[in-house]
């Protein structure tokens, strides 16, 4: 079985393909590396053939969305690590070493994600993914090194390895076993918070998700979604509701939910006075089909319940316990270093 197989999923990525996948075939030693196509409908299966020949290929025969996307194609791959990796992230020299040693040495670990810094400014973090993630009590994701759009220079701040709430699914080393033992992403995610969701799944089985900073790639971000769009603002408000739906304790989740409506409210309320008609929409459009779809995530539910009682998880165990909106927007705390976090209560096995 291969080492670690590197696979990067693809739709109509020619031009990130060109730009970043010659970094990944120079500094990723003896690393399989794979490319994944959705169903693209540019040339990017034409560049492979004549200028990366020694790439796989796994040509699906439908554009599935990140999370389904992987899904059929990892079901295709032997390997012991899986290495998630966007096409638009230009990897350093010898990368992998500190994340292969890592695992290899934490039995407990089940995914871990590089430092990601950006393409656009080497010395500053990248928005998605950063340092490693969290999430508040509400279901607000955040990282080590940003905070919604703040992003902070990285100075080495965080350049220790940390244990994390999620990793980027930009660049996301993985058990195999453990993707398949969870269930992979949610398919019906199609994209964004399906990497959130799934570490919180792993979580709730009592594994862990590490961050580790001796490694480190730089990020485009926005690749395939740009930042402002109305679709991307959608599938992030629709995708979240549902990944608190699926995973929150009952003692939580009415709770949890009452507060999003009114958030949620509130944040389209901006958006409309501010002229983003469309991402007012969005947030509308989210919210109702959120609703209407909730009801396919019961068996889920009741699914997570069972683990949590199996593994004794505590009710607020991963998240922090405050509200990341209100530390940013009225206490003005701007740097992930100014937050109150002590140390979110993680399940352990029983």
């Amino acid at each position: 079985m291969t080492k670690v197989a590197i696979v990067i999923l693809n739709y109509n990525g020619e031009r990130m393909l060109r730009t970043y996948l010659p970094s990944v075939m120079k500094n990723s030693g003896h690393a399989a590396v794979i490319v994944a196509d959705n169903a693209s409908t540019d040339e990017s299966m034409g560049l492979l053939r004549a200028e990366f020949p020694e790439v796989g290929i796994i040509e699906l025969d439908n554009n599935y969305g990140f999370a389904e996307g992987y899904n059929r194609a990892l079901t295709k791959v032997e390997a012991e690590y899986y290495m998630l990796l966007n096409s638009d992230v230009e990897v350093t020299p010898d990368w992998l070493t500190p994340l292969l040693t890592f695992m290899d040495g934490h039995a407990d670990v089940a995914a871990c994600q590089p430092k990601l810094l950006s393409v656009a400014d080497h010395g500053s973090f990248e928005y998605a993914g950063a340092c490693g993630g969290f999430i508040d009590r509400y279901g607000y994701p955040f990282c080590r090194g940003r905070l919604f759009d703040t992003i902070e220079h990285d100075n080495g701040q965080y350049d220790d390895s940390a244990e994390v709430f999620w990793a980027t699914g930009a660049a996301l080393m993985i058990r195999s076993a453990d993707y398949k033992r969870v269930g992979g992403f949610d398919a019906r995610f199609f994209a964004h918070n399906e990497e959130i969701d799934l570490c919180w799944r792993l979580h709730i089985m009592g594994r862990k998700v590490y961050c580790i900073p001796q490694s480190v790639v730089y990020h485009v971000g926005g690749g395939t979604l740009p930042k402002g769009n109305p679709a991307k603002t959608y599938l992030n408000f629709r995708n979240n509701l549902t990944m608190l739906y699926k995973n929150l304790p009952e003692s939580e989740l009415k709770h949890v939910m009452r507060v999003r409506r009114f958030l949620d409210a509130l944040a389209a309320f901006k958006m409309l006075l501010t002229g983003h008609y469309d991402d007012f929409a969005a947030v509308r459009h989210a919210r109702r089909d959120f609703k209407a779809w909730r009801n396919f995530f019961k068996s889920d539910r009741k699914h997570v319940e069972r683990l949590m009682s199996a593994y004794n998880v505590p009710d607020v165990y991963g998240r922090v316990p405050f509200s990341i909106l209100w530390q940013y927007y009225v206490r003005h705390r701007r740097t992930f270093t100014s937050l109150p976090l002590g140390s979110p209560a993680l399940p352990s096995k029983p």
